[in-house]
């Protein structure tokens, strides 16, 4: 009786370890709220006080005594990495001999549909997260989650989840928080995602999708005036919301709610 006790026993424990959730994860900070938030893709600058959030590029330097999330695009190449692409053309989505562009902002496609380029790709952006990491951000968010939708429907949805996960489980390791950007409706915390961006989601009426699934975890970025008061108006008194530029240039003086 005493060994079948303690075989149950065992046998708990196992399952409560591979139930448990990704490690790092329970260390992640939450976004503050009753807060605004700013979006410096186009290059950092100070904000005043009231501006506690600040989502700022993987090759900028956080500021102290803000929340800073760190943009990582993970699933498309960056317009200025080129070269870096061209030497692991590999790991690019291909159709018919051509590299597959979103052609909106010039970028490759990463190809995430195997295992091992999964895996390889993982590597890569596993060393940038670890960067934003080690540089001081509190967050990353993970851009382009929508990419397959762009892939000549060559990358199908499972595949793109299953790279996210991994990359979501990659950040948690090393204590930061995730955000999902894009796939407006697609509850992203049964992979792990603690927060989102969303980016335009009063212009094409998607921020209650993102709020249904994060709550009081999302931000949001708008480029248009209707858009910015719309996004106000609904729900200005719960999340941080900025009207920017679409350039994102450093100049341009940011509104909020």
């Amino acid at each position: 009786m005493r060994v079948l006790r303690a075989v149950l026993v065992g046998l708990v424990v196992v399952l409560l370890v591979a139930v448990a959730p990704s490690p790092g994860a329970a260390g992640s900070d939450p976004l503050p709220v009753g807060t605004d938030v700013d979006y410096q893709l186009g290059g950092a600058v100070d904000r005043p006080e009231h501006v506690g959030i600040l989502v700022r590029d993987r090759t900028e330097d956080p500021a102290e005594g803000r929340y800073n999330i760190c943009y990582v695009n993970a699933f498309q190449t960056q317009p200025d990495a080129k070269r870096y692409w061209r030497q692991r053309e590999g790991l690019l989505l291909h159709r018919r001999g051509k590299l597959v562009v979103d052609g909106r902002w010039g970028e490759w496609l990463l190809d995430v549909r195997t295992p091992t380029k999964r895996k390889r790709l993982a590597t890569i952006v596993g060393r940038w997260v670890q960067g934003c990491a080690d540089a001081g951000f509190d967050a990353v968010e993970y851009d382009n989650l929508d990419s397959f939708t762009r892939s000549k429907r060559l990358v199908e949805r499972r595949q793109s989840l299953r790279f996210a996960r991994m990359l979501v489980r990659r950040a948690h390791r090393a204590d930061l928080s995730v955000g999902q950007k894009n796939l407006a409706g697609f509850d992203g915390t049964t992979i792990g995602f603690d927060f989102a961006v969303a980016e335009e989601c009063a212009r094409y009426d998607e921020c209650a999708r993102y709020v249904d699934h994060f709550g009081d975890q999302v931000v949001m970025i708008e480029y248009r005036d209707r858009d910015a008061r719309r996004a106000c108006r609904d729900f200005g008194a719960s999340h941080a919301i900025v009207r920017r530029d679409r350039a994102l240039t450093p100049s341009y003086e940011p509104r909020y709610c």
